[in-house]
């Protein structure tokens, strides 16, 4: 029995997309300059960060399709993705980005066969993980910067949608 694979981690990724991209719809646009430290990322960055990053799964499982992390160059990818992130665009080109690359993302995963999907990659240090918990590790890492910035969109006055949808039931279940 088969109950979590491609097909179901394609559907969770676009509906965390779907969430992330209600956030960046919510938070305005002379908001997307706004950082909660100096040294963090600007909602703006935080957005692209999200939107860019499924890049490594492509090329660590797809271009390079690599065997194993150890002695992998994780700097340059961070460069790519910084350059990515510092680059300016408007709230409707940065909403526009996270549609068209969760689109490829999903279109590419699906494209994956479960034999490719099962293969151990080494970690740094001797464990390993397959592929398919790796890309599962990617659209997690979307969630917890969705979660920073449905903090930051507290900071800026702004009920997250999803606090706002559960609202009238809260409020129909009091009375």
């Amino acid at each position: 029995m088969n109950l979590y694979g491609p097909k179901q981690l394609v559907e969770s990724i676009r509906t965390v997309r779907k969430n992330t991209i209600q956030v960046a719809e919510d938070i305005p646009e002379q908001d997307y300059g706004y950082r909660p430290t100096p040294g963090s990322r600007s909602v703006a960055e935080t957005l692209v960060h999200i939107a860019v990053a499924n890049r490594v799964d492509r090329r660590l499982h797809g271009d390079q399709r690599v065997s194993s992390l150890e002695g992998f160059n994780f700097g340059e990818l961070l460069q790519q993705g910084q350059v990515e992130e510092k680059r300016p665009r408007s709230k409707k080109e940065i909403v526009a980005l996270l549609r068209t690359e969760e689109d490829g993302w999903c279109e590419w995963i699906a494209t994956l066969p479960e034999t490719v999907l099962a293969e151990p990659v080494g970690m740094p240090g001797g464990a390993s993980k397959s592929r398919f918990e790796m890309l599962l590790g990617t659209k997690e890492h979307e969630m917890h910067h969705r979660a920073q910035l449905m903090v930051i969109e507290r900071l800026l006055g702004i009920v997250p949608h999803l606090t706002r949808n559960r609202q009238p039931v809260r409020e129909k279940a009091a009375v």
